[in-house]
């Protein structure tokens, strides 16, 4: 069949599992969880062979390093993997909970209750990991889901899927709750994402081309963010050791992160102090550093920071410093450059700690913490679907609750509108 229909069938699939995965017990979707989390802990070999294929095929492809990195399955990674099932299965499950029930005069009772989306389609990049993370939440959460990972993941992906459905298997759900498309044709991206009739909401992960193209061509409802542009703004009051940390996690923990902070805001004040150090140890990292003039005025060797750089989210070891001379500055700067994703203030001052939480306008907004903190298993959600920086429906990592909608319920005992 052709990529059309291929997709249709999935889509076919998807809506009659998702009937089912809705009204299934929450016992059975954590068996189901369990069992994905052993069958992969028992699949390292195979895993580990189907990864090594796609690394080196991407190496030939001459895929960047911030691809290959997102690629790689580490043991780490599996155990990652591994332990966010297990914590997902642990989490409340959404599905019927009943919140804000109240009498009202009439004597009816209305209340909201907690209702799966249906059909989620999720479109990423490299990372075969996700294919897990969406999975799980997905299912916890009363969803079936159609996977569609890139190409130069394909053969991990397969390998994960099979673990998938073992566990689905396992407790009696249907395989098709979870299908990962088995074609790399790009035409079945296209596809996804006009089909509202078997696909009710749509999670692109990965470049902003490709997020881009997912939200001007999709017929259906979309979740997501363009960019990962973080700050770290280190203001005058903040304590040395804490920014320096700080500021050296954010940056070096890993390059090809959404929440990588890609930009440094440092007060004129405290610059002298703290510039020499952390410009010593990104240099010994290996992090190019970028600066405005007041910077480069302090670190003469590093290259000029242009316009250009202040917008741009580089994944790759590159770093953009700029001093300021006030807090409101710094936010000022980080609204008007920043993707509303992630940013971090350093500062011992709780009253201007409390101003920046309330100011910065983005999805998740710290006080003396990395941005790379910013993601659903960091923040207790088992996993994530994905960061979303809209301010409909999700905001910020999208945990269970964010792939669940409410309706109203009212409860009543024979009671007539007067």
């Amino acid at each position: 069949m052709n990529v059309q229909e291929y997709m249709i069938e999935l889509g076919e699939n998807a809506r009659a599992a998702a009937r089912l995965v809705a009204k299934a017990d929450t016992r059975l979707k954590n068996q189901a969880l369990l069992a994905m989390a052993d069958a992969i802990d028992s699949s390292r070999p195979e895993l580990h062979a189907a990864n090594a294929i796609d690394l080196d095929n991407g190496r030939n492809n001459g895929l960047d390093s911030a691809m290959l990195d997102r690629l790689e399955l580490t043991d780490a990674r599996i155990d990652t993997m591994i332990e966010g099932l297990r914590q997902v299965a642990t989490l409340p499950d959404p599905v019927g909970a009943i919140n804000d029930l109240k009498y009202l005069p009439s004597g009816i009772q209305v209340g909201k209750m907690r209702v799966p989306l249906g059909v989620i389609g999720i479109i990423y990049e490299s990372r075969p990991n996700v294919t897990v993370e969406a999975a799980s939440l997905c299912l916890k959460s009363g969803n079936a889901t159609i996977l569609r990972g890139g190409s130069e993941a394909i053969n991990s992906n397969q390998a994960v899927a099979r673990c998938i459905k073992q566990g689905l298997k396992v407790a009696g759900l249907p395989e098709n709750a979870v299908q990962v498309v088995e074609t790399t044709d790009r035409e079945a991206v296209g596809q996804m994402i006009t089909m509202p009739e078997y696909v009710d909401v749509i999670v692109p992960r990965g470049g902003k081309g490709l997020i881009e193209r997912v939200s001007r061509d999709a017929k259906v409802a979309v979740i997501k963010h363009l960019d990962g542009i973080c700050h770290v703004y280190i203001d005058d009051q903040a304590d040395a050791g804490k920014a320096v940390n700080v500021a050296l996690n954010a940056k070096t923990h890993r390059y090809g992160t959404c929440n990588t902070m890609e930009t440094l805001l440092v007060h004129s004040d405290i610059a002298p102090e703290l510039l020499s150090e952390l410009s010593e140890r990104y240099q010994a990292a290996g992090v190019e550093l970028r600066g405005c003039e007041r910077t480069r005025a302090l670190l003469p060797l590093i290259n000029k920071a242009t316009e250009a750089d202040w917008e741009t989210e580089y994944l790759a070891p590159i770093l953009s410093i700029k001093l300021v001379d006030s807090m409101d500055e710094a936010i000022a700067h980080i609204n008007r450059y920043g993707s509303h994703h992630t940013d971090s203030i350093i500062t011992e001052n709780y009253t201007k700690s409390r101003a920046f939480l309330r100011e910065v306008d983005s999805s998740s907004v710290m006080v003396n913490a990395s941005t790379r903190f910013a993601d659903g298993f960091e923040y207790g959600l088992g996993a994530e679907i994905g960061i979303s920086t809209d301010k409909i429906h999700a905001r910020g990592p999208v945990g269970l609750n964010g792939l669940t909608s409410e309706k109203y319920v009212v409860l009543g005992d024979g009671h007539i509108r007067q």
